[in-house]
């Protein structure tokens, strides 16, 4: 049978590998059953997420295929003729779930859904050709959608650790220009003692006037910091009483250290004609005292970020680790920490310290914690209150992980399906349904241990048991 406007010639389906060792009468009655369609360059054979038409059988030039994901259009390969696209969408009767787009000019035939299940069924061999396509595409979809899944976890943790590194950070930099301030005033000093022409007796008084304000400000307590905050006002009425130019300036880091009456008096009857510059010294070296603690503290929590990340994602260290549990439960509640702060939820942690420290891979550990914690997060959304419980115990030869939400439970006709691959609960775009399948084959496979889950109408709470033993494979 030679080729014709609409229909494949016997010779281009001899070419085929689906059609390996079928006679001509076979070949030619699979190309009775295919229609031809020529496409140029950019034009579109299948569509994402469309019913399935049917098997396309490629016989001229090359296309490519694309998945598209929120908008946008990402190439995951090509095909160049001759080959078959689609076989497994039409026999499940499901979408393809990319789109096949001409790269070049195209010839191509397809075999509608229910013709092809008709023919394939009745031919061993090219049932048997479409089967053995089924376990690497299979594998090419799960592969592809955990990545996209990791990525668009990773980027919602990196948001949320930049939003959460921004605060320390911005804390810093407005303490390091504040303190540039402070060290601005406070060198401005010595010149206006001399301009004033303050004996250096009188100006080692003030010295010690100074440091005595520093101590007893250093000396502040949580409460003596709130009662000065009461004195504040008391304070700008002292210094504008003494003439003092923008007192409210100064006002709050010298009600801070609690400087009274007689210290005030004392200043002035050194200072002179200097008593501005005095008390804006003295107010300044309180004042930086207080923006070097200030940037120590932001410092010190950008470290402790950065040293969660490192720790969760095990940098620096080979993949099979020796840990305490608790150590990546902690690190994971501080990665989701952004998400967690958005809602009012309250995390009680009942831990069992005493536990012994397990040869695991950390990092693949540490996406067990994540999905389980960010699904009860999920669970409790938009609730006024909530309350997610992790627990740690030794359970026999297993140390026992529980991750428990007091949301609505599980639907009793998804709770078979909940760890398969593909199957969420979520709605579309927030979940691909790989979260608890790839949880649950790290804790099986990966460290031979087991996952499973409690629901009800009081909430959900998930297990995993961990051999003390040979866990890590």
């Amino acid at each position: 049978m030679s080729a014709t406007a609409d229909r494949p010639s016997v010779e281009e389906l001899r070419a085929l590998s689906l059609f390996e060792g079928l006679d001509d009468a076979a070949l030619a009655t699979w190309a009775e059953a295919a229609t031809v369609k020529q496409l140029e360059p950019g034009k579109v054979l299948v569509e994402q997420d469309e019913p399935a038409r049917g098997l396309w059988l490629l016989l001229e030039g090359t296309v490519e295929t694309l998945v598209l994901s929120d908008g946008r259009s990402e190439q995951i390969g090509h095909q160049e003729a001759p080959t078959w696209i689609g076989a497994i969408a039409a026999l499940t009767g499901d979408p393809l779930g990319i789109t096949v787009r001409a790269r070049t000019a195209c010839r191509a035939a397809c075999v509608p859904s229910e013709r092809f299940v008709e023919l394939a069924l009745a031919d061993r061999a090219i049932h048997r050709r479409v089967m053995q396509r089924v376990g690497p595409v299979f594998s090419r979809m799960t592969a592809r959608e955990q990545h996209r899944e990791r990525l668009a976890a990773l980027g919602t943790m990196a948001a949320g650790l930049a939003h959460e590194l921004n605060n320390p950070a911005a804390a810093a930099n407005r303490a390091a220009s504040d303190l540039i301030e402070a060290i601005k005033a406070i060198g401005k000093t010595l010149d206006a003692f001399v301009e004033a022409g303050i004996e250096r007796v009188d100006a080692e008084r003030l010295v010690h006037l100074q440091r005595a304000a520093v101590e007893r400000a250093a000396a502040c307590t949580i409460l003596d910091a709130l009662d000065a905050a009461d004195q504040e006002d008391a304070m700008l009425d002292r210094l504008e009483a003494l003439g003092v130019a923008d007192a409210w300036r100064l006002a709050e880091p010298l009600a801070r250290a609690q400087v009274d009456d007689a210290w005030l008096a004392e200043v002035a009857r050194l200072a002179g004609p200097a008593t501005d510059q005095a008390l804006r010294w003295v107010a300044a070296s309180l004042t930086a005292r207080t923006l070097a603690q200030e940037l120590k503290d932001s410092t010190e929590r950008m470290s402790a970020l950065v040293g969660a990340v490192k720790s969760y994602a095990y940098m620096d260290r080979g993949g099979l680790v020796e840990v305490d549990v608790h150590e990546g439960l902690e690190t994971t509640l501080v990665v989701l920490g952004h998400k967690l702060k958005k809602t009012k939820l309250t995390v009680v942690r009942d831990y069992d310290r005493t536990l012994p420290r397990l040869t695991v891979h950390g990092s693949e550990l540490n996406q067990v914690w994540t999905n389980l914690i960010d699904n009860a997060i999920d669970a409790l959304a938009g609730r006024d209150a909530g309350t997610i419980a992790i627990r740690t115990t030794l359970d026999g030869p297993c140390i026992l992980v529980d991750v428990a939400d007091d949301g609505p439970g599980i639907p009793a006709e998804a709770q078979a399906r909940v760890l398969e691959p593909f199957f969420t609960t979520k709605e579309a775009g927030r979940g691909t349904g790989l979260g608890l399948d790839t949880a649950r084959r790290i804790v099986e496979e990966r460290h031979t241990g087991t996952l499973g889950f409690d629901t009800g109408p009081q909430g959900t709470t998930f297990h995993v048991w961990l051999p003390l033993e040979g866990t890590a494979r």
